[in-house]
């Protein structure tokens, strides 16, 4: 019987974890920089940011070096907004998935499009067939293209721990 009630408490205590809702009340006329809809995460500034089309270069010959980045989102997690792709307008240059230090917060939804500054760190990583389908799935892909993915790939990635929307 103690097994059965230690079971459902656990099960209670994941579930309501889980189901916590991290977003934030928006005043844009707030003095208040974590209410201006704008700041996540740690608070942050633009200030000394390098284009992420820079971010390739300074990773040469380190796996991972902390860093501010500005760039383009492309994509964002359209479960819970858990993760976000930026691009650049360089040609062929692939993009980076950002996810966020120990899941604290999300980024809204609509934000493909908008110049962000994200600070935190860059990171050289193999992300499995698994993920990749995962995250294709949650950006919306259709069955084909997540049935397409079979290779592992071999990216930068980014774990912020603050950003700050530009534009």
């Amino acid at each position: 019987m103690l097994k059965k009630i230690s079971i459902w408490l656990t099960a209670f205590v994941m579930l309501t974890a889980c189901g916590q809702n991290h977003s934030q009340t928006v005043d844009p006329n707030s003095s208040d920089p974590t209410k201006d809809g704008k700041h996540f995460g740690a608070i942050i500034t633009p200030d000394d940011a390098i284009p992420y089309s820079d971010v390739m270069a300074k990773m040469e010959s380190v796996d991972s070096l902390n860093m501010k980045v500005m760039g383009v989102v492309h994509e964002v997690c359209q479960m819970k907004g858990c993760w976000m792709t930026l691009v650049t307008d360089k040609p062929d240059y692939p993009e980076m998935r950002v996810t966020f230090k120990d899941y604290a917060f999300f980024m809204p939804k609509d934000l493909s499009g908008k110049k962000v500054v994200i600070d935190g760190y860059a990171y050289v990583d193999e992300t499995s067939v698994d993920m990749l389908r995962h995250y294709a799935e949650d950006a919306g892909k259709s069955e084909e293209e997540i049935k397409a993915i079979t290779e592992p790939k071999k990216e930068v990635s980014f774990e912020a721990s603050g950003v700050v929307i530009v534009d």
